[in-house]
């Protein structure tokens, strides 16, 4: 199916040239602009509840810097909110989540799936807004890495609280995994039924398990999530980031059915040019302190990853989410560089 929309057409398998570009977390906090209206609206979960000011922050790096790709402003722990854990944004804290799962049954929940009303609205209001060139990205955060939260009650380094008891009870991590997955599909439905064009699933902390573990908590849930959703949108592509995979990357590619792999940036471009399936879209994967250096390693940064992927289905972005002290000529810069402006 032919697209007019760049980003949308190279994520169904066409080659563009210059390659369309979007960046992970571009709508955030290195944003002047969202800075002001966060101030205003008091706080993060303030702002994603909030339909009209979460699809207004969509927008601004839409408005500033004519990305190809505009990614929902929300957050990957709206799922288990809406499966019955409080949730809280913590100053220098980060993300809350209580009960923990480590502590107490899921079957001990109350989901409340209106909670995810708010993100539905901000999809619409977004994709009423949107030049026709763009496309709409919808996101969720993968199972594991949604269930590392729902266990501890926040982030960790090494996610040591869900790791533990995957090996411990592995009926009941699966319980949590099963839950999560569900909600997921339905999630990402309704996002397409709203009006985003892909979606995006978040495997932050796929780095920490090892290979068989890995296949039970990364691989196996995903493939399920894929398989749903193209049951129901067969021309939604989807892609998956299960940031710090490595080498096992390609089985990822290969077995999870998704159609395209963001890279982060400890993966070597040319390596994974040559190791995953062949003509699978590929997205990243710029070092995102590469971007706040800026000037000619900048430069020659991008380069690397233009070169590697230059004859394969690529969306150039960041190997990770943008950094908040990230100056706004460096995106410029970037933008320049891809687009053979520089």
């Amino acid at each position: 199916m032919k697209s007019d929309r760049p980003l949308l057409a190279v994520l169904r398998g066409e080659r563009r040239d210059p390659p369309p570009v979007w960046l992970m977390r571009q709508a955030g906090r290195y944003l002047p602009e969202y800075r002001a209206l966060r101030a205003e609206k008091g706080g993060f979960l303030e702002l994603v509840h909030d339909s009209a000011a979460a699809a207004e922050v969509t927008l601004q790096p839409l408005r500033r810097f004519g990305f190809d790709g505009a990614i929902l402003f929300s957050d990957i722990l709206v799922i288990p909110h809406a499966l019955g854990q409080d949730l809280r944004f913590l100053a220098g804290e980060g993300p809350q989540l209580s009960p923990r799962l480590v502590d107490t049954a899921l079957e001990q929940l109350a989901p409340v799936p209106a909670r995810l009303d708010p993100v539905y609205e901000t999809v619409r209001l977004v994709a009423g807004a949107l030049d026709p060139a763009v496309t709409f990205l919808g996101f969720a955060g993968s199972p594991w890495t949604v269930a590392t939260y729902m266990v501890a009650g926040e982030g960790s380094r090494e996610q040591a609280e869900a790791r533990r008891m995957a090996y411990r009870d592995p009926q009941a991590f699966g319980a949590i995994i099963t839950a999560i997955e569900q909600a997921t599909i339905d999630y990402l439905d309704r996002q397409i039924q709203a009006g985003v064009h892909a979606v995006q699933l978040f495997d932050s902390w796929a780095g920490s398990l090892s290979p068989d573990q890995y296949e039970t908590w990364v691989i196996a849930p995903t493939e399920r999530i894929v398989k749903a959703l193209r049951a129901r949108h067969p021309d939604t592509p989807i892609i998956g980031f299960p940031k710090g995979s490595g080498g096992k990357l390609p089985a990822y590619a290969r077995e999870t059915g998704v159609d395209a792999v963001g890279l982060d940036e400890t993966v070597d471009p040319a390596w994974a040019n040559a190791n995953l399936p062949e003509g699978l879209p590929v997205q990243g994967n710029l070092d995102p302190l590469a971007l706040i250096a800026g000037g000619a390693p900048l430069d020659a940064a991008i380069d690397r990853v233009l070169d590697a992927f230059a004859g394969r289905p690529h969306v150039f972005n960041l190997g990770h989410g943008i950094l908040l002290d990230t100056p706004i000529e460096r995106v410029e810069q970037l933008l320049a560089r891809v687009r053979k402006g520089g």
